[in-house]
């Protein structure tokens, strides 16, 4: 009896001596979208959640509309912060000047004004610990980490303290959230829900 064929093994890229460099990510073939560099190591993306989705969606369109005309707002976009690190925030915002060709696939970290990551189950301590870090070491003076509570958006503001060179927070917010740097933004966090949730809380 013939029974059915055997799925193939997955084949993983095998490190180099000293780990895979910021430059591999665009020379790897068949790599999984959203593929990030973290010391010297890939981190492959899990299925987003709806919450996940909507909440870039969220930021994307809303900085887009209020973010002065020499900022570019992208989503999902590697940036390179050194030659062993080259994560992908969830949003960013750029200086205009790097956004040279739509074929790039990468902006220098010291051209971030603001970087965003939305907290998934995976991706917990990487966004509260290790990026943080890696993203106050490359002078991105903004961060905010936006978490899912109770159903709600939770939106955590840091900034740049130069004398120290970390992140500091600037607030915790909940609903409604109104900041004035990078630039002024005055945010309905209750909107980061499917439409028909939205209207049954209206």
């Amino acid at each position: 009896m013939s029974g059915s064929p055997e799925a193939p093994e997955p084949s993983w890229p095998a490190p180099p001596l000293g780990g895979w460099t910021a430059d591999d990510l665009d020379r790897l073939p068949n790599l999984p979208p959203h593929t990030e560099l973290i010391d010297a190591s890939l981190v492959f993306a899990t299925p987003q959640t709806i919450f996940h989705e909507r909440a870039i969606g969220f930021f994307e369109r809303k900085l887009h509309s209020v973010a002065p005309k020499d900022l570019e707002v992208v989503g999902r976009f590697t940036i390179d912060i050194d030659r062993w690190n080259r994560p992908e925030p969830d949003v960013i915002v750029v200086r205009g000047y790097v956004v040279q060709n739509p074929e790039q696939t990468r902006f220098p970290a010291e051209s971030v004004v603001l970087a965003i990551e939305v907290v998934s189950t995976d991706s917990l301590t990487r966004d509260r610990e290790t990026k943080p870090v890696k993203y106050a070491r490359a002078k991105i003076p903004h961060y905010w980490r936006v978490e899912h509570v109770d159903g709600r958006a939770v939106v955590h503001v840091f900034e740049l303290e130069p004398t120290t060179g970390a992140y500091t927070s600037t607030g915790i917010f909940h609903d409604r959230m109104k900041v004035s740097v990078p630039f002024p933004v005055d945010l309905d966090l209750a909107q980061i829900k499917p439409r028909r949730n939205r209207a049954a809380v209206e």
